[in-house]
């Protein structure tokens, strides 16, 4: 039988009681098929025989041959990602039960003893989550790739504390007094838009366009999906935000919209760390992060009535379920959404109109 795993596909069968497994490494059904007689041909004439196990890597080989190469290439233009990708990498192999177990010898046992060294170092649930998290990749490319045949599945741990304050619409007002400038106009346009902070970030003119749609469109070309790669609509206040300081400018055609002296040229999160802790304590408001304000111009469009596609869109969400948890549709939104059907159209005939004569009721046509 053949089956998919990944991009490719295997094929397994007994010859005279021994399992035979192995990847076609090719992602055509048919081309599998054939490989898979082939082989089964050339047992039966005796050409070959039982193969032998390839020999699977150890975490830390696979990482460093294999991962690290594809995670730095895949995401040159994410930088954020590939650094997220190294750094749990790093973690991961400077734990020597694990970096030194082969693939396919990690598993439960292996997991728990490096949530448990982890955690005595002080970590956060959230902090080794990320962690596993990176773990769990490695393994599954690992898979697909061939390294070998099947990979421990890894749990999240439980009770991880998210950081998902939405900004009341008061306490927003005073946190855009007390910011400076520069500030102030970066927070506008989080809220108003649900940009990530780095996408606000990384903006540059030649994507901001203010001819396209009713107020001007933001086009965010980067990300580490193809969904977050999309055309945002500016909200009045955001335009006026970003018309401000392209009049500022010089009306330029290209360039960071927020340079800075920075290694990257634009204004970068710890450029910002100290105006908005000011910010904070000079407003008096909840203490929230700036991707707080993401989160609460999501929840204020679930709220409005937008659907989860929508704003999935929106947002540049690659799954439909993350969009969905800012969407809880009211009662009267539902019997709404129904009354749109219009009426019976379900294949029940309508209750036609009835007269009495006496005690006997007529159809009338």
């Amino acid at each position: 039988m053949i089956y998919k795993r990944g991009r490719v596909y295997w094929y397994k069968f007994m010859w005279q009681g021994e399992l035979v497994r192995e990847s076609t490494k090719q992602g055509n059904d048919k081309v599998a098929r054939q490989m898979e007689a082939a082989h089964r041909t050339s047992l039966a004439k005796g050409e070959v025989g039982i193969r032998e196990k390839k020999l699977v890597p150890t975490l830390a080989e696979f990482a460093r041959k294999q991962f690290l190469p594809w995670a730095e290439a895949t995401f040159a233009a994410s930088p954020k990602t590939w650094l997220w990708y190294r750094n749990g990498i790093r973690r991961l192999l400077e734990y020597p039960s694990v970096a030194a177990c082969k693939l396919d010898e990690i598993a439960g046992e292996q997991i728990a003893a490096y949530v448990a060294h982890r955690r005595s170092a002080g970590l956060e649930v959230s902090s080794i989550n990320r962690e596993l998290q990176v773990l769990r990749r490695v393994l599954r490319l690992s898979a697909e790739w061939g390294a070998v045949e099947r990979v421990a599945k890894i749990k999240m741990l439980s009770g991880e504390r998210h950081r998902e304050n939405v900004v009341l619409v008061e306490e927003e007002a005073r946190y855009l007094a007390a910011a400076p400038e520069l500030l102030c106009s970066i927070a506008t346009i989080l809220v108003d838009s649900g940009l990530r902070p780095e996408e606000c970030f990384r903006a540059q003119w030649e994507n901001v366009w203010f001819a396209n749609g009713r107020n001007g469109v933001l086009f965010v070309p980067f990300g580490k999906t193809q969904a977050a790669r999309r055309a945002v609509p500016m909200t009045p206040r955001v335009r006026a935000v970003l018309e401000s300081r392209w009049e500022a400018q010089g009306r330029p055609t290209e360039g960071w919209v927020w340079p800075a002296p920075t290694r990257s040229g634009h204004v970068e999160a710890s450029s910002l760390k100290k105006q908005h802790r000011r910010a904070l304590r000079g407003s008096g408001v909840r203490p929230f992060v700036l991707y707080s304000l993401r989160h609460t111009f999501l929840t204020r469009l679930g709220e409005s009535g937008c659907d989860a596609w929508t704003l999935a869109r929106i947002a540049g969400h690659s799954s439909v379920a993350i969009s969905s948890r800012y969407v809880h549709p009211s009662e009267d939104a539902v019997l709404t959404a129904i009354s749109r059907l219009g009426g019976h159209k379900s294949g029940h005939t309508a209750e036609l109109p009835v007269e009495r004569d006496g005690d006997v009721k007529l159809l009338t046509h």
